[in-house]
């Protein structure tokens, strides 16, 4: 962990100074900035000038994460009474995320090779159908775009959280731009950990049936199944029917074809990767074809219906 420190310079505000002290941030490019005043606009701490950077200038990841912070103030101050210091959520909003899976069924995961395609790629998904949406931190500004889509989206039925997490402070980064849930590529206790000590829905990638059991084990209470197996649905249908506790997410293999299938077969919830954001069709900047996957794909989830939770 990296440290950034501040003190006033000037006759500036004091008070504005000792809120700011504590700022800290994480030595990698995903960042996470702890008891950070979201009230004070990065505006008026530039103009004023009111503290001094030590030992490091300010880059340009650090200004996009504090501008991101500050522009969903309304709706990260919800976050920030409920984390307090320690990113603490409540019971009730670990069961509605999980409500939510059992009735949407399907998540729109995105990756874009740029930062620009991103925002047009995910609103083109929710354009189509799609309630629940992963960012994942491969894309570039992902925090940015995921702390824009949460304001964008308050209120609304949609749901929004953050994949490719491989660190608890990858993790605590997601929660402070307003990940409503969290997903990891393999299998990782300390994270599990981490998000079950604080209330916060966590799905592991997993690749065997005993992984998928340990993430059980260790408190994700959804698995998700990646990459790909050989069986597709049939081998969900097997591992669902000997380990009817898990609660298996395909993501690798689910096309805008057979999501459907592994729904039937036993799967709780699928994620659309490439053939919902279909890279070519992004290349050309033919958002319209995204929102077209995504109403296909979802046209053939509602087919099965909503899954009653154990």
């Amino acid at each position: 962990m990296a440290y950034i420190d501040f003190w006033p310079a000037g006759d500036c505000d004091v008070e504005a100074a000792s809120r700011f002290h504590n700022a800290r941030l994480c030595g990698k490019p995903t960042i996470s900035i702890f008891d950070f005043d979201i009230d004070i606009s990065i505006s008026h701490y530039f103009r004023c000038d009111p503290f001094r950077l030590a030992s490091t200038e300010l880059s340009i990841t650090m200004a996009l994460r504090l501008s991101s912070l500050a522009r969903r103030a309304t709706v990260g101050r919800t976050f920030a009474s409920a984390a307090g210091l320690d990113r603490m959520q409540t019971a009730e909003s670990f069961e509605t995320v999980l409500d939510k899976f059992a009735e949407i069924r399907a998540c729109a995961v995105l990756r874009t090779a740029t930062s620009d395609d991103c925002p047009k790629a995910m609103t083109a998904a929710i354009d189509g159908g799609f309630k629940i949406c992963e960012f994942t931190l491969t894309t570039p500004n992902c925090l940015h775009h995921l702390a824009d889509f949460r304001t964008k989206y308050a209120g609304s039925d949609v749901m929004i959280g953050c994949g490719t997490i491989l660190t608890p402070e990858d993790a605590a980064a997601a929660v402070d731009a307003g990940s409503e849930f969290i997903i990891t590529p393999v299998m990782l206790p300390d994270v599990i950990k981490w998000c079950k000590d604080r209330n916060i829905v966590c799905i592991p990638g997993c690749q065997t049936p005993t992984e998928l059991v340990m993430a059980y084990r260790h408190g994700a209470p959804l698995q998700k199944l990646f990459p790909g197996v050989a069986g597709g649905p049939g081998w969900v249908k097997a591992v669902s029917s000997a380990l009817p506790f898990l609660a298996i997410n395909p993501t690798s293999g689910v096309d805008l074809d057979n999501a459907g299938d592994f729904l039937r077969m036993g799967a709780a919830s699928v994620g659309l990767v490439a053939p919902l954001f279909d890279p070519e069709a992004i290349g050309r900047g033919d958002f319209d074809q995204i929102s077209k996957n995504a109403a296909k794909v979802m046209a053939n989830v509602r087919e099965v219906g909503p899954r009653i939770r154990k």
